[in-house]
């Protein structure tokens, strides 16, 4: 049954905020809050926090004080309730056997493995259960894994920084390599990091790596770090370079095989596979679900020509350089932009992303 009334919502947006607290920190599982109401008085709250711990409706479930007023309760809850064995036990059999009578869900779950189960479990049991109930801001929240389970692939992030005469780097010598040429300020570099400890995986191409030589960590952010991809077809890397450091956990795609080392994996490529399809394959089977794109105009650019991306942030820098390599160009409207210390920020979203 669908019911997105005012009086449903401003308990789901608690179910909302509660989620985000968890950025970061739940996948590949979801970000899911939870609101336990009593006659119009929330009696319960929680969410989940972290990867591996209690759900969302059970951390709610465990501050009600009076147990008692359950079985006159309506629970809210962003995302379908698990019916499933994982790291914890079904939340739906948790819902059943406290007799909580009704049940706002704001969408249904897409993992296979849930998809529909949960409400119809619930439903059968008895409870009443109402669905939909900001149903699209739901679907935002968790976007990352709605992509992923949804279109078998992790949500693409494309990310620059460009002058404002637009151009995303100088051309540079080879002995100018190791030599950033930043176009931004520290503090909008201090929000990527907070990007980066937001996605689960980062990748750049061997250019990028040689020329600028970039950790990409959240070391200026409190935050994991996410898992570093490099491609490197040749096997041109020089050793010294950060990225194989084994400081943090890293893969190189690769045509030329070298000995696995601690933090450091090579995948081998087929000599005419395309690379891209390949490392989003392996990304999928690996279960993860964002992907952070902070490399050069060439591997943006494939991006952006095989319609392979579902957000592009674009910081336009307080410099101009005269000449130099052209940044990529999307033609569309931002979503939305913003003025962060000396950057323009602009956000795009696909048209067809989630």
């Amino acid at each position: 049954m669908v019911n997105p009334s005012g009086h449903y919502e401003k308990y789901m947006n608690r179910c909302l905020e509660l989620a985000r607290r968890g950025q970061g920190h739940t996948a590949p599982n979801p970000m899911v809050g939870c609101v336990i109401v009593h006659q119009d008085c929330i009696i319960g709250e929680g969410y989940h926090s972290f990867f591996g711990g209690p759900h969302a409706e059970v951390n709610a479930i465990k501050l009600v004080k009076d147990a008692g007023n359950l079985k006159d309760s309506t629970l809210y809850v962003n995302l379908e309730p698990c019916t499933h064995f994982g790291k914890t036990p079904p939340c739906t059999r948790l819902i059943i056997d406290t007799g909580i009578p009704k049940i706002v869900i704001g969408v249904t779950d897409p993992n296979s493995a849930v998809s529909g189960e949960g409400i119809k479990q619930l439903s059968d049991s008895g409870c009443e259960v109402i669905t939909d109930c900001l149903r699209d801001e739901s679907i935002d929240l968790n976007r990352r894994f709605f992509t992923f389970h949804l279109k078998k692939r992790p949500y693409i992030i494309l990310k620059w920084a460009q002058t404002r005469d637009g151009f995303i780097d100088k051309l540079r010598r080879d002995q100018e390599n190791d030599k950033i040429n930043w176009i931004t300020d520290e503090t909008s570099r201090t929000l990527v990091h907070k990007w980066r400890a937001e996605e689960q995986a980062i990748l750049i191409g061997s250019v990028t790596a040689i020329k600028d030589n970039p950790r990409l960590t959240t070391r200026a952010w409190p935050g994991d770090n996410p898992l570093r991809l490099v491609i490197d077809r040749k096997g041109k890397l020089p050793e010294h370079l950060h990225i194989l450091d084994g400081s943090v956990r890293t893969v190189v795609f690769t045509n030329v095989m070298k000995p696995q080392r601690t933090n450091l994996q090579y995948v081998e490529l087929n000599q005419n596979e395309e690379v891209i399809p390949a490392i989003l394959k392996y990304l999928y089977n690996n279960d993860i679900q964002s992907l952070m794109v902070e490399g050069g105009k060439l591997l943006i650019n494939e991006f952006l020509i095989h319609r392979l991306w579902d957000e592009a942030r674009i910081f336009t820098g307080n410099k101009t350089f005269g000449q130099g390599i052209p940044a990529p160009v999307i033609s569309a409207v931002p979503d939305h932009q913003i003025k962060f210390s000396e950057s323009d920020v602009k956000i795009y979203r696909h048209p067809e992303s989630f």
